[in-house]
C-alpha cells in the first residue's frame, strides 16, 4: 500500500496560533501534527508515501527528510497553489498507474487500511471514501449515502448528525483521467462532488478517533484527543 499525504495546507485560520508553518507541521506535544497521521500509515504497514506539497515545503523536508519510522518519503512540490485536486494529480506522478491512498495531512481519521482496500476490491469501486459520524455536521455537510454510495453531498451549515467525508480516499488508475486538464482545481469539489453520479464513491465507514485540525478550537482539542489511551 501506498500513500499520497496533502501536506501543503497554509493554515490561515490558525494564523495568531501557530506560528508560521504549512499547517499539518503545527505541533501537538512538541510533534507536528502530521507525525500522528504518518504514524497510522507505518503502523499499517505502508512502505512508502509520497508528501504533497508547497507552501513552506523546505519545512516538512528539513524535518522528515527521505523517510520516517522506516517509511520511505519522496516529495512533490507545488510551484503556485494548485488546489487539492491539482496536488493529488502531481504526487500521483511520482507513484505510476496503480491504485493509492491520499489522505489529508491536516485530517487525522483512525482508518483500518487493509479493510478499507478489501473493501474497495470487493465493491469494484473507482474511488472509495472513508466517512466518519458525528454529532453535528453543521461545519463539514453530511454524505448522502444509499447502499454504502454515495449519491450526494449536503450543504454545511445543517446542524443535524450524519455522517461526514473523513478526508481519505482510495482512488483506482482508472480515476486518473477524470482529473480535470485545469492547472489547479479542488478534488473536493470538481471531481467528488461533480463527477458523483459517475463515480459512485463507495463508503467505507470508520469508528476510530477523527481530528480536524482546520479551526483554533479543534486544533486546541487535537492534543487531547490523539494522546487519549
Amino acid at each position: 500500500m501506498e500513500a499520497i499525504v496533502l501536506a501543503g495546507g497554509l493554515g490561515t485560520r490558525l494564523a495568531g496560533v501557530v506560528s508560521d508553518v504549512p499547517k499539518p507541521m503545527a505541533p501537538i506535544h512538541g510533534r507536528p501534527f502530521l507525525c500522528f497521521v504518518l504514524d497510522r500509515l507505518v503502523d499499517s504497514g505502508f512502505k512508502s508515501a509520497v508528501l504533497a506539497t508547497g507552501y513552506r515545503h523546505e519545512a516538512l523536508s528539513g524535518y522528515f527528510g527521505d523517510a520516517y519510522r522506516g517509511l520511505a518519503l519522496s516529495y512533490s512540490v507545488e510551484s503556485e497553489p494548485l488546489g487539492t485536486g491539482g496536488a493529488i494529480r502531481l504526487a500521483w506522478e511520482r507513484v505510476g498507474p496503480r491504485e493509492i491512498f491520499v489522505l489529508n495531512g491536516d485530517t487525522y481519521l483512525e482508518v483500518d487500511y487493509e479493510a478499507m482496500h478489501a473493501a474497495h476490491a470487493a465493491a469494484d469501486a473507482m474511488l472509495t471514501l472513508a466517512a466518519f459520524h458525528v454529532g453535528s455536521a453543521g461545519r463539514y455537510g453530511t454524505l448522502e449515502i444509499a447502499e454504502d454510495r454515495v449519491q450526494g453531498f449536503s450543504e454545511k451549515g445543517r446542524t443535524a448528525p450524519g455522517w461526514i467525508n473523513g478526508g481519505t480516499y482510495l482512488l483506482a488508475p482508472s480515476l486518473r483521467a477524470l482529473l480535470p486538464a485545469a492547472h489547479a482545481f479542488s478534488f473536493e469539489h470538481d471531481v467528488l462532488e461533480r463527477e458523483v453520479s459517475r463515480l459512485r464513491p463507495h463508503v467505507f465507514r470508520s469508528a476510530g478517533r477523527f481530528v480536524d485540525i482546520g479551526t483554533p478550537e479543534d486544533y486546541a482539542r487535537a492534543a487531547s484527543v490523539l494522546c487519549a489511551h
